[in-house]
C-alpha cells in the first residue's frame, strides 16, 4: 500500500493539467479526471490560499508506519528472538547469535543515521557530496555485512535499512512539513511553510521514490539463493539496487522522454546481462565439481549424506523443528523424493552451498563431493 501510494502520487504530480481560465474561486496547482471502478474521479491539487481547512483531511502516513513496524516485528521474530532464519554463519564469521543480531541492528541504525546526517547537514548546501557519501556508505555497509552475516540475512538487512530510511523520511520530514502546511492554513497564513523544510521534504520524497524498487527486490531476495549465496553477493546486491533505481528513473522520465520504452527495455536487458555474467564468475557447476574424481557413488552413499545432513529439517518428522516440517514442501524421506530433487540438491548443497543454512548440520566438503559425483553420474536410485 505504501509503495502503491508513492507511485500513484508521483504519477498524479506529473500528470496534473494546469487550470484553464481565470476568475476562479481558488488557484489550483493542477487538476485531473480519472476513470476507475465504474466511476469518474475528479482530483485537484491546491495550497488552499485564503481558504479554510476542509474536514475530514485524509493523511497518507500509516501505510509507511505499519510497513516499518511489521517489518521490524518480522526481524525480531525471524532473526533476533529466535533462530528460524540463520543470522550468524560460522562459514563467514565466528559470531554468536547475540553478536550477529547487534551487527544487524547496527547496520540498520547506522545506515539511517548516516543518511539523516547527510540530508540535514550537507545536502542543503552540497547535494552532490551528500549523495557520494551516502552511496559510499551503502557500499561499505553491504561489503561489511557480507563478511559478518549469512548471505540471506545481508540482503534482507540492507533492504530493512533502506526501508527504515524511507519510513524515517516520512515520520521526520514529510509529515512535519505537512503539519506545518496544515497549521499555516488554519492560522490563515496561507501556504507559508518553511522553505527549507518544504525543500527537504520534497528532496526526501524523491529519494523514497527511487528507493521503492530496490527495497522490493531486496525483500524478496530470500527466494533466490543463487544471489545471496554467491561469492560476489555484495556486488550482486548493489547491481540490484542500481537496476531498481534506474528502472524507477526511466519511469519518472516517461512524461518528457518520448523514447522511454526502448530505454526501459535497455535498462532491464543490461541489468539482467550484468547479473548473468557476475553470477557465472567463480560459479562451478555440479558436474565440474564432480570431475575431481571418477569413483562411482552409489545411491546408498548419497542417501547416507542426505540422511545425516538434510533430513534433519527436510522431513515430515524433522529432528530440528526450527523451520517446521518439510520446509518449502521439500522432504527426503523416500528414495523417490530424493531422486526427484537431485538437480535441486546439486544447486543448493553443491553449487551455491546455501544448504544446509549456514552449514548448521556441518556437512563436509567430502560429503558435498559425494553428492556432486552421484548427481553427475545421473542421480539415480538403487
Amino acid at each position: 500500500m505504501w509503495i502503491g501510494n508513492s507511485l500513484l502520487f508521483n504519477w498524479l504530480d506529473r500528470s496534473l493539467e494546469p487550470p484553464a481560465g481565470a476568475g476562479q474561486t481558488r488557484s489550483p496547482i493542477g487538476r485531473i479526471w480519472l476513470l476507475h471502478s465504474g466511476g469518474f474521479y475528479y482530483v485537484e491539487k491546491t495550497l488552499l490560499e485564503g481558504e479554510s481547512l476542509p474536514h475530514p483531511m485524509h493523511w497518507f502516513k500509516w501505510q509507511a508506519y505499519t510497513t516499518w513496524l511489521s517489518g521490524f516485528a518480522l526481524l525480531l521474530v525471524v532473526y533476533y528472538l529466535s533462530d528460524r532464519a540463520v543470522l550468524a554463519d560460522p562459514g563467514v564469521a565466528s559470531l554468536t547469535h547475540t553478536q550477529a543480531s547487534l551487527v544487524g541492528v547496527a547496520a540498520i541504525v547506522g545506515g539511517w543515521a548516516l543518511y539523516e546526517a547527510m540530508q540535514r547537514a550537507v545536502a542543503p548546501r552540497v547535494p552532490a557530496l551528500a549523495m557520494i557519501v551516502w552511496i559510499t556508505g551503502l557500499v561499505a555497509i553491504s561489503i561489511a555485512l557480507t563478511q559478518l552475516l549469512s548471505g540471506r540475512a545481508v540482503f534482507l538487512h540492507v533492504g530493512a535499512m533502506l526501508g527504515t530510511i524511507m519510513a524515517g523520511n516520512v515520520a521526520m520530514t514529510i509529515v512535519p512539513s505537512q503539519r506545518e502546511l496544515e497549521k499555516s492554513v488554519i492560522e490563515g497564513r496561507g501556504a507559508t511553510t518553511s522553505a527549507a523544510l518544504s525543500a527537504r521534504a520534497k528532496r526526501v520524497s524523491i529519494h523514497n521514490n527511487y528507493f521503492t524498487f530496490p527495497v522490493i527486490v531486496l525483500m524478496v531476495s530470500n527466494h533466490f539463493p543463487s544471489l545471496y549465496g554467491h561469492t560476489l553477493s555484495w556486488v550482486l546486491l548493489l547491481v540490484l539496487c542500481v537496476a531498481g533505481a534506474a528502472v524507477r528513473h526511466v519511469l519518472n522520465l516517461r512524461w518528457t522522454y518520448p523514447q522511454w520504452k526502448p530505454a526501459l527495455a535497455g535498462v532491464i536487458a543490461l541489468s539482467v546481462a550484468i547479473l548473468y555474467v557476475l553470477m557465472h564468475i567463480t560459479f562451478t557447476p555440479t558436474s565440474r565439481l564432480a570431475a575431481a574424481s571418477t569413483a562411482p557413488v552409489s545411491f546408498a552413499e548419497a542417501r547416507h549424506v542426505i540422511d545425516r545432513r538434510c533430513t534433519v529439517c527436510h522431513s515430515m518428522s524433522p529432528s530440528d523443528l526450527t523451520f517446521g516440517a518439510a520446509p518449502g514442501g521439500v522432504a527426503f524421506d523416500t528414495p523417490q523424493q530424493i531422486v526427484a530433487r537431485a538437480a535441486r540438491i546439486g544447486e543448493r548443497a553443491v553449487a551455491t552451498r546455501t544448504m544446509p543454512p549456514a552449514n548448521k548440520t556441518h556437512i563436509t566438503d567430502a560429503e558435498r563431493a559425494i553428492l556432486a559425483r552421484w548427481i553427475a553420474q545421473g542421480g539415480r536410485g538403487n
